[in-house]
């Protein structure tokens, strides 16, 4: 479990996902409405973020020093890099590097991006509990190169937290400079994130398309339920939620991409909002019985190994309700 700088541990995050759920969804901010529509005239996301100029209630930033990745078995692989942001920044990331690659070796690369204050980056190499994996071990432990970036307004870095807003310009800088690293696939880079994080990876999904594929676990549709903790902004001002929410722009998408939750303990209400999008790129795959946790291991297990497969021109990744309810149910616990 990751608790040194992630504001939602499991117990916490359970607190969080009952407001959500409380709060439920406004068709205006978050949700899927007619405007997301195929066939009307509305702007996508990218044109609705041209020209508008966030005003924050408050400036937020951690102030969290990056931990350095340690001299033993568990930190091997893992080192700290900087990547170039927007505003001519750097900001640091961890990258793992299976410890046996060489340059010559084109591997497959994910971006990971934790839940809670996913601006942040920590101990992403400890061991974590099967039920409780938020550091997306499967990917290294199969041989993939893994990023984990942190963004504006996370740890030591300048500018505020702006919650799902510049991160998304944050995150496909991120790809970018992945792309152009030794060793590392360009045509076979992946996205994918848990809980905020895997929020923040459905507006990059919706904004970007050179994720080759993306995986979105535990996800909410409208951000207003995260509340004025998570958002800087004031949640009446219905465009700085709308355009932080994910369920008006699904069908900007132009990607794979899985979103993927348990049906219990979880936000399992905003898969269900967000499966009629009529987007045939988007897949909403509920895993029966999970909850917002152990859902993690046994379905990143699964992509893993389709990751390794998927070697063609384009993507060939299919994933399907059913053998995600295998995986979880063979799961060790």
């Amino acid at each position: 479990m990751i608790q040194s700088y992630r504001p939602f541990t499991r117990c916490t995050l359970l607190i969080a996902l009952s407001v959500l759920t409380a709060c439920g969804g406004d068709s205006s901010d978050g949700t899927p409405n007619k405007d997301s529509q195929p066939g009307t005239d509305r702007k996508t996301l990218l044109q609705a973020r041209e020209n508008f100029q966030t005003k924050l209630s408050r400036r937020q930033t951690a102030g969290h020093p990056v931990d350095q990745p340690p001299n033993s078995p568990q930190g091997k692989g893992f080192s700290i890099v900087r990547y170039d942001a927007p505003g001519g920044h750097q900001y640091p990331a961890y990258l793992y590097t299976p410890l046996a690659h060489t340059d010559n070796e084109k591997l497959p690369a994910i971006i990971w991006i934790t839940g809670g204050d996913c601006n942040t980056i920590g101990d992403v190499w400890s061991p974590a509990p099967r039920d409780n994996d938020q550091t997306a071990s499967a990917y290294r432990d199969a041989g993939m190169i893994m990023m984990f970036p942190s963004m504006r307004g996370g740890n030591q870095n300048p500018g505020p937290r702006e919650a799902f807003l510049g991160e998304v310009d944050d995150v496909i800088a991120a790809r970018d400079w992945l792309a152009k690293q030794p060793g590392v696939d360009p045509n076979r880079i992946y996205l994918g994130g848990h809980s905020t994080g895997g929020t923040l990876a459905l507006l990059v999904a919706a904004c970007s398309g050179k994720f080759r594929a993306v995986f979105s676990f535990g996800p909410v549709d409208n951000v207003a339920g995260y509340g004025p903790e998570m958002l800087p902004v004031p949640l009446h001002e219905r465009q700085e939620i709308k355009l932080r929410s994910p369920g008006p722009w699904l069908n900007d998408i132009k990607t794979p991409t899985f979103i993927i939750e348990g049906t219990r303990q979880s936000n399992h209400d905003s898969l269900i909002a967000m499966q009629n999008s009529g987007n045939p790129n988007v897949h909403c795959l509920p895993v029966q019985g999970a909850d917002h946790f152990d859902v993690l291991w046994p379905t990143n297990n699964v992509i893993a190994a389709k990751v390794l497969q998927d070697t063609g021109d384009v993507c060939n990744i299919k994933l399907n309700a059913t053998e995600l309810n295998r995986a979880w149910a063979k799961a060790p616990r």
